[in-house]
């Protein structure tokens, strides 16, 4: 018998990654449906991340993107995704590992996932950034730092879904 305790949060970060690798396989596999879209929020220097030079210098820590009406050749693997963006009138690839992601919003039907990280590594606060950087023909930007989005509290605010809520303090 072991005594080492069963790891949940590492489970439930890796469950919430499933989802949006779900979500972004479903995309690339028949489109976006209706008006939804996705910001996406990851750490621009974690590993394996692959994009132009000039924009990582522009956003050292982090990044938002948009993939609305603008996007191509979205690919999904176990690791992460791949899609093609414009940047300032130039088509650029970008290569996003699922545990370089901060944040996930689908603001059309106000659902968003905040990823954090272990100490030692990049952690995503609510309320901290915002939108860095959009693609060409990107709807409005997120109201937070991975957008609005969440699930609606008893009062009408949005609440960003993050595992510190469940944590000990």
């Amino acid at each position: 018998m072991s005594d080492i305790p069963l790891n949940y949060e590492s489970m439930v970060e890796g469950a919430m990654r499933s989802v949006v690798r779900e979500a972004l396989q479903e995309v690339s596999d028949r489109g976006l449906p209706g008006d939804h879209h996705f910001f996406i929020t990851f750490k621009t220097g974690a590993p394996d991340v692959e994009m132009p030079a000039n924009l990582r210098a522009q956003h050292p820590d982090d990044i938002t993107i948009v993939l609305q009406h603008q996007f191509w050749n979205l690919l999904v693997d176990e690791a992460g995704f791949s899609v093609d963006l414009s940047f300032g009138g130039k088509r650029e690839h970008l290569y996003v590992p699922f545990k370089a992601l901060v944040g996930f919003v689908d603001p059309t039907v106000e659902f968003g996932l905040q990823f954090t990280r272990k100490k030692g590594a990049a952690t995503a606060e609510p309320g901290a950034g915002g939108l860095l950087a959009a693609p060409e023909g990107a709807a409005e930007a997120p109201k937070a730092a991975a957008g609005e989005g969440g699930q609606k509290s008893a009062g009408g605010v949005d609440k960003i879904v993050s595992l510190d809520q469940f944590r000990k303090k």
